[in-house]
């Protein structure tokens, strides 16, 4: 196959529209003892960028030049926000803004810089619906994306519509379904639920709280080592101050080992789902949870807590042998001689 031959960027210095301006170095005058080296591309397009904002310019050739700088480093806060500022101050079409940045967002999901951008283009914009569907574009490139999650609930939470609500417990059920381990996911299920603020505030809570724990536990039985369910099911009863031992009949099914093929227990009711016939038991996390029903328990509890510790220790979960040696004797030592 014949070569092809891609010809090297201009760089500015060669520019006849940028003849006006006169770079400016960044180590000019200092003769630095571990300098770093840059491409040569993008030493000159800095060069020029630190004279734009030494003159204050703020113009159209400013945005082109700030959209080289943040293709060759999409961390550059400072263009970032430069760039930013040129666009307010030359009334510049922020729609179009956008468009860039859906681009540049899916490119670079792990750079803070470009999702505070996109912030602060939506607080002019005003337009937040259209951003569900750009998120969930998103996602399908990184399901467990912090960056991405978090300006999800941002959006929410700033602008607070019902029309961005309402189909919000649909979409986190589909990204479950998707995968149920994503632990972002279980996360922003606890956010919409939760701690959306006044605007769910016709829901019977009781009637939540009872529709959450039961979509946990169902979670839970179809994948009973997902410390991500888990956790979700904590959070549900530390949140609605319900008492861990309530739910004992349900993960006392998760402690008992089984053979995988096998059915673990007989269906003892809907409130209380059995382990899938797949299940890998005992479960370590529904261990901790019993013992942590037994220690809340005191008295003849913490004995039951300490065998329960003693068994992840040295069987269900040696990683953290130390971390079930030390609830064991903070556990005696409450107790007294």
């Amino acid at each position: 196959m014949p070569t092809i031959h891609t010809d090297p960027p201009t760089l500015y210095a060669e520019r006849s529209d940028w003849a006006d301006v006169t770079p400016q170095a960044q180590y000019e005058n200092v003769n630095p003892l571990a300098p770093i080296f840059y491409t040569e591309e993008y030493k000159d397009a800095t060069d020029y960028f630190r004279a734009i904002v030494k003159s204050g310019e703020m113009s159209e050739r400013v945005l082109e030049l700030t959209e080289n700088i943040i293709r060759q480093n999409p961390a550059h806060y400072t263009a970032w926000q430069y760039r930013y500022k040129t666009l307010l101050t030359i009334k510049a079409p922020l729609d179009v803004e956008l468009r860039l940045m859906d681009e540049l967002a899916v490119k670079h999901l792990k750079t803070y810089q470009v999702w505070h951008h996109r912030r602060l283009l939506l607080t002019e914009t005003r337009k937040p619906v259209p951003e569900l569907a750009f998120i969930a574009r998103s996602l399908k490139a990184d399901e467990k994306n912090y960056h991405t999650w978090s300006y999800r609930q941002w959006l929410l939470a700033y602008f607070n519509d019902d029309e961005l609500w309402d189909g919000e417990l649909e979409f986190v059920e589909r990204m479950l379904k998707g995968d149920i381990r994503n632990n972002s996911a279980w996360h922003h299920r606890f956010f919409i639920v939760f701690q959306s603020g006044t605007r769910k505030g016709d829901e019977d809570r009781d009637e939540v709280v009872r529709r959450e724990l039961a979509y946990v536990k169902q979670s839970i039985s179809q994948a009973p080592n997902n410390a991500s369910a888990w956790n979700y099911l904590r959070g549900v009863l530390d949140h609605s101050h319900t008492p861990y031992s309530t739910l004992q009949l349900f993960v006392q099914l998760y402690t008992v080992p089984h053979s995988p093929g096998e059915t673990a227990v007989e269906v003892i009711d809907l409130e209380n789902p059995p382990p899938s016939k797949d299940s890998q038991l005992p479960c370590p996390a529904a261990i901790e949870f019993l013992a942590d029903i037994y220690e809340l328990e005191g008295g003849n509890g913490i004995p039951k807590a300490t065998e329960l510790w003693k068994s992840l220790a040295n069987e269900h979960d040696t990683i953290r042998k130390k971390y079930w040696e030390y609830r064991i004797r903070e556990a005696l030592q409450s107790t007294g001689p």
